[in-house]
């Protein structure tokens, strides 16, 4: 039987995506599958995405195993930070006056740069390796990524047509506008920035499979051990081990009538809303429930460290649309969730939860996708710039306001806490100020050192750990829980009515 690895170390992403169905091993940091050297046990290998650059993930006997492989003339295939270990370098110095690089196996001649790109793309197909035989049409998938920005003379294979990049909407004058696949001059090592290639391109899959000679049906039931075992634990080799589902958790399982809502707003950004998403996850996942991630707005990187943490599928319907950002809009995605198997679905908005309300396009802010379909919401802030206080102050008139447009605040949650004596005492004005049943803190954490900020380049090992923790230590879960929803669409609100209940 024919074996298709696919690396297993902290910082990769392997529940990310699908991958076509295929992984049927795990290779673990030792370079080793089932106690065997990858290179002699393995006909394929596919290195998924994550930080595995960033963090330094991959250790020298894995490397050596990757490049026995390649070198065997047996596929390799890296997607994104895959890629971008199978190239030359990648520098990660985005937001440093000078290149922070990181090296690359040197497999495909490729250097890798700062460029952020989160859409669902079309691309371009060149006929230079075994994978692409008769794709005559664009493949599909999705980005998601910091450093995309690839050059260099290695044969192409894909070139994605973007909409945005970094931030901004990008020059239509081209249509294929972002290099995004390239192979070594054999054809057998492949690396690509689009995620869910072997998900969504059923010709790619198949010509992996006819390369290897194998079948989907020798495949199919050791993947499915492979799912088993990733999904027994959370993260990877994080020690957490996911519980069978108690008695006490029973009732927000999913039995047919949709999965429970909860969006995670706050009164701006650098609140800490994917670190408290990223924990909110993993403990709910930890006590035996599925749950589904969504970013409101294009910026799905945000909620990859939940992914990490949960093990997860970013779905078609991961990113909300608000004005012409994101992938799918609240109507079609409450309908998909709604049919879905995840028990509890948490959404994670975008800056403030009224930043673009006033804008003439509608939905574009979280609290009118929160208001088209009833969904219910925890509340944040960080205390960490304008101290408690003032956090509190504004907290009760974000409260407020979002009651007046018919949002449930169903809690309020000060992130960064550094007093608690200094919390206690501003708990009853937010009590005796709102209809906010329950007021919560997570206390600052001592944190030093690159790794932190979903912006720059997160750890997810050491991020989704900490997240997880201090969850754990400051919150009982069984509120977040209840917190949550089933929901139905109801409807968009227009402008003028939005209008006239804030002014």
């Amino acid at each position: 039987m024919k074996k298709i690895g696919i690396t297993y170390v902290k910082g990769a992403v392997p529940g990310f995506e699908n991958f076509g169905g295929l992984p049927t091993d795990i290779v673990k940091s030792n370079g080793l599958v089932n106690g065997v050297k990858a290179s002699e046990e393995l006909d394929a290998l596919i290195i998924p995405g994550g930080t595995i650059i960033e963090s330094d993930d991959v250790n020298d006997d894995l490397k050596k195993e990757i490049k026995k492989i390649a070198n065997d003339g047996k596929p390799v295939i890296g997607i994104c930070a895959g890629f971008q270990l199978l190239s030359n370098q990648t520098d990660i110095g985005r937001k440093s006056e000078v290149p922070i690089i990181k090296e690359g196996l040197g497999l495909i001649d490729i250097n890798f740069s700062p460029l952020i790109s989160s859409d669902r793309v079309k691309a371009k197909v060149y006929d230079n390796s075994f994978i692409t035989k008769g794709q005559k049409e664009d493949v599909r998938g999705f980005h998601t990524h910091t450093y995309g920005k690839a050059t260099g003379d290695a044969k192409p294979l894909f070139y994605s047509q973007i909409q945005r990049m970094n931030y901004g909407d990008v020059n239509k004058e081209s249509e294929y506008n972002i290099f995004s696949g390239a192979c070594n001059d054999d054809g057998n090592v492949i690396g690509t920035m689009i995620h869910n290639i072997l998900d969504e391109n059923p010709i790619i899959r198949d010509n992996l499979l006819n390369y290897i000679d194998t079948s989907p049906e020798d495949i199919i039931s050791r993947n499915k051990e492979f799912r088993s075992k990733i999904n027994k634990d959370l993260g990877i080799d994080s020690g957490y081990k996911i519980e069978k589902l108690s008695q006490e958790f029973l009732k927000y399982k999913n039995n047919g009538n949709g999965p429970k809502f909860l969006m995670i707003g706050s009164n701006g950004s650098d609140s800490g809303k994917t670190f408290i998403l990223t924990g909110l996850a993993g403990a709910l996942r930890r006590k035996g429930l599925k749950v589904g991630l969504l970013k409101v707005g294009p910026d799905v990187r945000d909620i990859v460290p939940g992914l990490y943490l949960t093990n997860g599928k970013m779905e078609d319907y991961s990113s909300i649309k608000i004005g012409h950002l994101g992938w799918m809009d609240i109507k079609k995605a409450v309908e998909q969730l709604n049919k879905s198997y995840y028990d509890i679905v948490l959404i994670e908005g975008v800056m403030s939860v009224f930043t673009g309300l006033l804008n003439e396009k509608v939905p574009y802010s979280a609290s009118e996708i929160a208001m088209s379909s009833n969904i219910p919401m925890l509340l944040i802030s960080g205390v960490n710039k304008g101290g408690i206080e003032s956090a509190a102050v504004d907290l009760v008139a974000h409260a407020n306001m979002l009651e007046k447009l018919g949002v449930t605040v169903e809690g309020i949650l000060l992130n960064k806490v550094y007093n608690q004596k200094i919390f206690e005492n501003v708990v009853p004005y937010i009590k005796n100020n709102t209809h906010v049943k329950n007021v919560l803190k997570v206390s600052k954490l001592k944190i030093k050192g690159r790794g932190f900020t979903p912006e720059v380049e997160i750890r997810y090992d050491l991020f989704s750990k900490y997240a997880l923790e201090c969850i754990e230590e400051n919150i009982d879960i069984n509120i977040i829980a209840d917190m949550a929803k089933n929901v139905e669409f109801n409807r968009i609100v227009p402008f003028e009515e939005i209008k006239n209940k804030v002014i």
